[in-house]
């Protein structure tokens, strides 16, 4: 008798652990399914304010931040001290460098500059970006610490 209520409840777990297994994994592959628009097959995982957005031209620039706009013109003389002197907004978003975090510092501060004249309601004002931008051209500690910030902010934009 023990041993037929045990086979009983052993196989009403074992039941219930593939039901509950089942509708997570039902659930899971409804939210990461890819939408189908127009024939193609899309997925968006980078958001409309990140430096990839940017760069690509998919938007005009703000009329405050042209696109030939130099770095030190945007960012002030310090920023020429770091960075070519005849660098533009552009080419910032092409110097690929691996770890250094001084021109990730420089990609994001762009994005989050230009989202912040373009999209209402970004964290950070103009001057609030640029002034930033320079504190983190002190040392790569802050630079990495505001690439972070910026970051943030940048994905999080709408």
């Amino acid at each position: 008798m023990k041993m037929a209520i045990s086979l009983v409840l052993s196989r009403l777990i074992l039941f219930l652990t593939l039901t509950c297994f089942a509708a997570v994994s039902s659930s899971t592959t409804t939210t990461t399914t890819l939408k189908r628009h127009s024939g193609f097959l899309y997925s968006r995982t980078r958001g409309k304010c990140t430096p990839q957005f940017w760069s690509s031209r998919r938007e005009a620039w703000p009329r405050m931040v042209p696109q030939g706009s130099t770095v030190s013109n945007v960012f002030g003389s310090r920023a020429s001290e770091r960075y070519r002197s005849d660098m533009t907004l552009l080419e910032s978003r092409a110097v690929n460098e691996e770890g250094n975090v001084f021109n990730e510092l420089l990609k994001q501060a762009s994005a989050a500059l230009l989202n912040s004249y373009a999209r209402k309601g970004f964290p950070y004002s103009a001057w609030e970006v640029k002034t930033l931008m320079i504190q983190g051209l002190v040392s790569e500690y802050a630079a990495a610490r505001l690439t972070r910030r910026f970051s943030v902010a940048n994905d999080a934009c709408i």
